[in-house]
């Protein structure tokens, strides 16, 4: 949950530019468009897989660093 309180002499428009960061860096936009329609569970283990299989992608992709 994220909990805002107002500072002395701010602004409200500072506020709201405050409490929009707190709500990115906690992730809860994130999770409202992930929630906002229904998955099947077929999809997202696809989707988590297609997405393994790029990092795997971009891993090998890079040179090694040391070694």
């Amino acid at each position: 949950m994220v909990k805002l309180r107002l500072r002395d002499n701010e602004n409200v428009s500072d506020a709201v530019k405050r409490f929009r960061k707190l709500v990115e860096h906690a992730g809860i936009k994130r999770e409202m468009r992930k929630r906002e329609f229904y998955e099947k569970p077929s999809d997202e283990r696809r989707r988590e897989r297609r997405r393994a299989e790029m990092r795997a992608r971009n891993a090998s992709k890079q040179p090694q660093i040391g070694g």
